[in-house]
């Protein structure tokens, strides 16, 4: 076998929308497909507290030396607090983590890590974010698959909770933290409440996703089934990702952290860690973690980049405010899209109709019906409820 035997792969669709929709020439397109937060006039700004502490660091950084494949723990340790919680962020010394390269790292990091420790099959709630069962095809691990969301917009706790009776030994289960990827359809307190309580009676592990902490309710709000989980089960792994808290997407900002039975295992587990990521990246990029670190020690910058995720998960609430007041518009209904939450909701159209929106209406989308409601605003949210009711009149 040679290299002339790999076979052409398929282009990323949303690369490809990207290009369609730099190409049109229409001056009032609309571009729903990549996921990144945009404000109102369109724009993916750098947070001023991270321009702030890339010049402080700009100043006082003393070498380029390694890390290590830890990356750096002060980043690490840093945004515990944030994510387990001010009074006891270690849970007794059963907590601890390690810097990845982004959100998808620390994800591959914990598939990774799960599998050397006998994991062979994650269960998951689809539609999920594509990456996770490639992933899990890339690492050796089956995905068993359960239906996330009712055609009513809600969550499907029938079907989660079956998957959680038919998981077996050495099964997991991904969970999003929050701000669902594709959905936008979260658990509630009360539903984290009983999962929680499942989780823990079938004694699988959990695998925990929070990529979009404070964009939908709140920073305190968004940790709360995290939380709830890690209160109740003896182990687990979380994947963090601050490329969209911080804005930080192209440098590649993440985190692994492990919840040990007791504190003297989460060495042995860290080291494994270590070991998985020493041979996939070395050591994860320092600038961006550097960074957040040099924010969250400083009260000032913390202060300034709270109040600009507080800017932009409002704008983001007022969008989504606006279509679920919309109602009803062709065949669609956009009441459940006020309820949600984050960059993401899924409009129930065909792959025609997609079309249709691209080809007659300008507007750009991806063709599973996923939004970023980012891409709306005041301005343009009246054209794509109008396209909408057009395409499936």
């Amino acid at each position: 076998m040679t290299l002339t035997s790999l076979q052409q792969q398929p282009a990323d669709a949303l690369l490809a929308l990207i290009k369609l929709h730099n190409e049109d020439p229409r001056e009032d397109k609309i571009d729903l497909g990549v996921g990144v937060y945009r404000t109102d006039t369109g724009a993916t700004p750098v947070f001023a507290a991270v321009k702030a502490a890339e010049a402080r660091l700009l100043e006082t950084q003393t070498s380029k030396a390694y890390l290590g494949p830890e990356g750096d723990m002060g980043f690490v340790h840093a945004l515990m607090p944030y994510v387990f919680g001010k009074q006891d962020p270690t849970m007794g010394g059963r907590i601890d983590g390690m810097q990845a390269p982004g959100g998808t790292g620390a994800v591959r990091l914990a598939v990774a890590l799960a599998r050397k420790a006998g994991i062979k099959r994650i269960w998951m709630g689809t539609p999920s974010w594509p990456n996770h069962a490639q992933i899990a095809a890339d690492v050796g691990v089956e995905i068993k698959g359960f239906t996330h969301a009712t055609k009513a917009g809600t969550v499907d706790m029938d079907a989660l909770r079956f998957a959680i009776e038919a998981a077996q030994d050495g099964d997991a289960i991904m969970l999003h933290g929050c701000c669902h990827n594709p959905s936008g359809i979260d658990y509630t307190n009360a539903q984290w409440d009983e999962i929680a309580a499942l989780v823990k009676a079938k004694g699988i592990l959990p695998i925990l996703d929070l990529a979009y902490q404070g964009l939908g309710q709140g920073m305190e709000e968004d940790a709360y089934g995290v939380r709830r989980v890690l209160a109740e089960v003896p182990e687990a792994l979380i994947a963090y990702s601050c490329d969209k808290n911080f804005g930080y997407y192209r440098d590649r900002v993440g985190a692994l952290y492990v919840l040990a039975a007791q504190a003297d295992q989460v060495g042995a587990i860290l080291s494994n860690g270590h070991a998985l990521a020493r041979a996939c990246w070395s050591m994860p990029p320092d600038h961006g973690g550097a960074v957040v670190r040099l924010i969250l020690e400083d009260a000032a910058l913390t202060a300034s980049w709270l109040n600009e995720l507080d800017v932009m998960r409002a704008r983001m609430n007022e969008v989504r405010a606006r279509l679920g007041a919309a109602g009803m518009q062709g065949s669609v209904d956009f009441t459940p899209f006020g309820t949600q939450n984050g960059l993401f909701s899924i409009v129930p159209l065909t792959g025609e109709q997609v079309l249709a929106m691209r080809e007659k209406h300008a507007v750009y989308m991806a063709g599973s019906g996923r939004i970023n409601v980012a891409g709306l605003t005041m301005g343009n949210i009246d054209k794509f409820i109008a396209a909408v009711a057009d395409v499936t009149k």
